[in-house]
């Protein structure tokens, strides 16, 4: 074992990547970097704007925060390594920076799941029991929510990278990925990994499906809550602060089960790369657009901050 992670060590990998030199490539690569950096530039503001309007301070809107702080590190973990890569026309990438990359793959969309699947919870509680909201979703509880988030998926991550960085590797080590996704890499491995790979899709099934569960359970119950409102600008009210959760469920675990949950006789690593690609740079950008655009109070600070900005200019 040691004598394999001293060899793996020495040598780094081959990203094949996504995009070739063609020209219609060049145009894709172009609109990739720039959802790139209209992910960043969103995600900063949002977190900036929950952080520093005291009329963001409530349980949604810092779980919101930590959403965008997962998509940030998300987006900074993948593209940047991608875009040198394709820049300087090298596709190498080294031992230790796949193991970081892994990792923190691993982590942020496990964490960003589960965060998912207790975002649900919330707003079940605040359209079921809106008296008890406060205690129900004190400060403490929040913290333990967000704090279980980031624990279970650290997890998954740890327990990835490990196994990553002592498995044997060999041949001519190129990963047919635009970043080193483990299941990719698993195809480099020397020896039989059947088991493992049986292990994995289990740990997989069970990280989708148990957010995912408590998402059809919330949601259920908002359901039954919103039909039994008399007043129809109360059920318009509770679904509508319900639809910006739902769109970024819908983006987020719909290309995660497309990746992870299809058996592996129907994979193909251009499906993938497309779909890796979507949800690990489109969805990042994608979510503070949609808790952006169709809520009022985000606008409100926006517009406020905009203000103080003008003001501080003139």
């Amino acid at each position: 074992m040691a004598l394999w992670l001293n060899q793996s060590s020495t040598d780094g990998f081959i990203l094949l990547g996504i995009f070739s030199q063609s020209q219609t490539d060049l145009v894709l690569f172009s609109a990739v970097m720039v959802v790139f950096l209209v992910a960043v530039c969103g995600n900063v503001l949002l977190i900036c704007l929950i952080y520093t309007d005291s009329r963001l301070h409530s349980p949604m809107y810092f779980f919101l925060s930590q959403l965008s702080c997962m998509d940030l590190m998300l987006v900074c973990d993948i593209v940047p390594k991608m875009a040198t890569n394709f820049l300087s026309g090298q596709k190498s990438i080294s031992f230790l920076g796949c193991g970081v990359q892994i990792v923190f793959f691993a982590s942020l969309v496990g964490s960003e799941g589960l965060l998912l699947g207790l975002m649900a919870y919330d707003r079940y509680v605040a359209i079921s029991h809106p008296l008890h909201y406060p205690v129900l979703m004190s400060p403490k509880v929040c913290l333990q929510i967000a704090g279980s988030s980031w624990a279970f998926g650290i997890l998954d991550g740890v327990i990835q990278v490990v196994a990553a960085m002592t498995f044997p590797y060999c041949g001519l080590r190129e990963v047919d990925h635009f970043f080193c996704e483990f299941l990719s890499l698993l195809k480099l491995v020397c020896i039989d990994t059947s088991t493992f790979e049986h292990v994995l899709f289990a740990c997989c099934v069970l990280m989708l499906l148990l957010p995912f569960s408590i998402i059809v359970a919330s949601y259920a119950w908002i359901l039954g809550a919103v039909l039994r409102m008399r007043s129809a600008q109360a059920r318009k009210k509770a679904l509508a602060t319900c639809s910006s959760h739902l769109s970024a469920v819908s983006l987020f675990f719909g290309a995660a089960m497309f990746i992870y949950l299809r058996p592996k006789r129907y994979r193909a690593p251009r499906h993938d790369k497309v779909v890796s690609l979507f949800y690990t740079v489109l969805t990042p950008m994608l979510n503070p657009l949609i808790y952006s655009l169709r809520n009022q109070e985000v606008m409100g600070a926006l517009r406020k901050g905009l203000n103080h900005c003008r003001i501080g200019i003139l």
